[in-house]
């Protein structure tokens, strides 16, 4: 047993009882996690660990840059295309390549159609059940139901007292069926639910409409990119060809299909602000004190920025989501961020199942190493097929620990939101003014996993009124006589240096996402990932710094810890993706490990 307190500011106990949830639930990929909790339930130490290995960077080698897209995109199939574009913005920074305008808007549509599908299956059925209990709705009278709906959402059509009596009986018989499907294994009887039987049965109304109205959304990016998950994209632009005649052109895109994304985004603008936003203030209200989860996880923020209003300028003036970064929760000073400088974003892997050549200093991505090394500590208990308890101390996940200029750092709508709100971008500061002045707390909630949960949230409602601008944007343009939608001057590797280098960088759903590549003679010689979960998720560093998923759970209180609903509470607000920072398989396509979840 020790205490230890790391550089970044928490005092570490591993002693008191140890709490382990494995596999997280209700993420994408495989993730554990454990906590001990002293004599009043509260965590005084975290450990999260990514328990798959990613080595998509070794398939790529030796491949034609210009299909890289295609490999990196299958990373994960929930963050869908936000890979890709990474990678064609990578290899075209290697290659100088510009695109056209159109191209952008649609890349643009389809990057922001992403995030506001993303973050409504993030609220309604990845993270609701945090702090919804279907079980609860079943008390609800439908009348004040439909009351307390007119109240929230006076906008929303479906309120009546006896569509809201049609769910309730709907969810009756689900229960009493004992197949309670996504709703089995709750802590339904847990104290830490706060809301009344109404506000269940109107988030679990809610819940099955966004389910039904996710696929609307997904269209938009079958359009545009021929199908979803995993749409077409092209190095130099976009594979969909304009021909608003709709002669002799199979495929290309006419009035018809422009006019049906117009029309879902229009649906999905008003589905936003009429249900989701209104839903998150009101079980927001119900829990304004539960305002912890957040600590230096979420005063060091990183964003990249994204969304360029023009093609090829990447500029932070350009970007319409802010960059920059934050250090220590000072409000006053944006740092500007560099994706190429060496010395700014490195990776370490000192408590990461990896060897380095040197196994302390960090690597800059361009000059990345990923050569698995899986071997259990000392104080580890079990075995590698069946941990029981991760030993710290050593290495303990397949994740590894990128920090930017030393810090850990945290990244997602929340980071984008902060360093916007720092930034004085104007929308952003309207949101969260807004939203502050609504839940009457003050600045410092941001600063939580309550702040985390809204940040997405209005993030969601930004970017369909920026699906509405670009799309407004592309119209006018076809209107002007310019279809085009790609470059492909330098497609041909015969036109390319003998050795380059590029990065291409998004704001994913969940974060900051850079891809670094080098290419020498035509083909990729080295190829790197840092996505969002990396940053969020990562491990130790070697000087004893925790990371953002760790972070976040310290000094949290846990009303059970047989039931941590509050673990599962601070880790969904990140929104984990575990597949994309975790992956098995060789360079020959062999299998590598089995896992067996319990």
């Amino acid at each position: 047993m020790s205490t230890k307190t790391t550089p970044n500011g928490f005092n570490l106990d591993d002693s008191g009882q140890r709490v382990v949830v494995d596999p997280v639930t209700r993420i994408e990929g495989h993730m554990r996690c454990e906590v001990n909790v002293d004599e009043e339930n509260i965590i005084r130490n975290a450990v999260s660990t990514g328990t798959m290995w990613r080595g998509l960077e070794v398939i790529l080698k030796g491949r034609d840059p210009r299909d890289a897209w295609a490999f990196t995109q299958r990373i994960c199939g929930v963050c869908t295309g936000t890979h890709a574009l990474t990678s064609v913005r990578a290899v075209e920074d290697a290659l100088k390549i510009k695109i056209p305008e159109n191209a952008n808007s649609i890349r643009n549509i389809m990057q922001l159609t992403l995030q506001a599908h993303d973050h409504l299956v993030h609220f309604y059925h990845l993270h609701a059940l945090d702090w919804v209990n279907p079980v609860n709705a079943l008390k609800a009278d439908p009348k004040a139901t439909s009351e307390l709906q007119q109240q929230v959402s006076p906008k929303h059509a479906k309120s009546s007292p006896g569509y809201f009596r049609d769910i309730q009986n709907r969810l009756k018989k689900f229960v009493e069926s004992g197949q309670l499907g996504p709703f089995k294994n709750g802590y339904w009887t847990n104290p830490a639910y706060l809301l009344p039987p109404e506000a269940d049965l109107m988030a679990v109304t809610h819940y099955l409409e966004a389910l039904d109205f996710q696929k609307e959304i997904m269209k938009i990016r079958t359009i545009l990119g021929g199908k979803d998950p995993h749409p077409n994209w092209l190095v130099g632009g976009v594979p969909c060809p304009i021909n608003v005649d709709g002669v002799g052109s199979v495929g290309a895109l006419n009035m018809v299909p422009l006019n049906q994304i117009s029309y879902i985004i229009d649906s999905t603008r008003e589905f936003i602000k009429n249900v989701y936003i209104p839903d998150l203030l009101a079980v927001a209200q119900f829990y304004k004190g539960w305002l912890h989860g957040g600590g230096l996880s979420s005063t060091n923020v990183l964003s990249y920025g994204d969304i360029p209003d023009r093609a090829n300028d990447y500029t932070a003036a350009n970007l319409m989501m802010p960059r920059g970064a934050i250090i220590n929760g000072n409000l006053k000073e944006v740092h500007e961020v560099d994706l190429r400088d060496s010395e700014e974003i490195q990776e370490f892997v000192p408590h990461s199942w990896y060897n380095y050549p040197d196994g302390v200093k960090g690597l800059h991505p361009w000059d990345g190493v990923t050569e698995p090394n899986f071997q259990l500590g000392p104080n580890a208990k079990g075995s590698k097929t069946n941990i029981e308890q991760i030993d710290e101390d050593a290495k303990y996940s397949w994740i590894k620990a990128p920090r930017w200029r030393g810090h850990a750092m945290e990244v997602g709508p929340l980071a984008r939101y902060i360093v916007g709100y720092a930034s004085g971008h104007e929308e952003i500061t309207e949101q969260i003014n807004f939203v502050l002045k609504t839940l009457d707390v003050p600045v410092t909630a941001l600063f939580s996993t309550l702040g985390r949960t809204a940040a997405r949230g209005l993030e969601a409602d930004w970017a369909a009124d920026k699906m509405r601008y670009f799309m407004d944007k592309l119209m006018a343009n076809i209107k002007a006589g310019d279809s085009s939608t790609a470059n492909v001057d330098n497609w041909d590797p015969a036109t390319w240096p003998k050795q380059v280098k590029g990065v291409g960088f998004s704001e994913a759903p969940r974060g900051a996402l850079g891809h670094w590549i080098r290419i020498k003679d035509t083909r990729i010689d080295n190829y790197q990932c840092v996505v969002p979960t990396t940053w969020n998720g990562s491990p130790r560093d070697s000087e004893g710094n925790i990371g953002a998923f760790e972070a976040s759970l310290m000094n949290t209180k846990v009303a059970r810890a047989e039931e941590p609903v509050e673990i599962l509470r601070t880790l969904h607000s990140f929104d984990p993706c575990l597949a994309c920072s975790t992956h098995v398989m060789s360079e020959e396509g062999r299998e590598l490990a089995k896992v067996k979840v319990r």
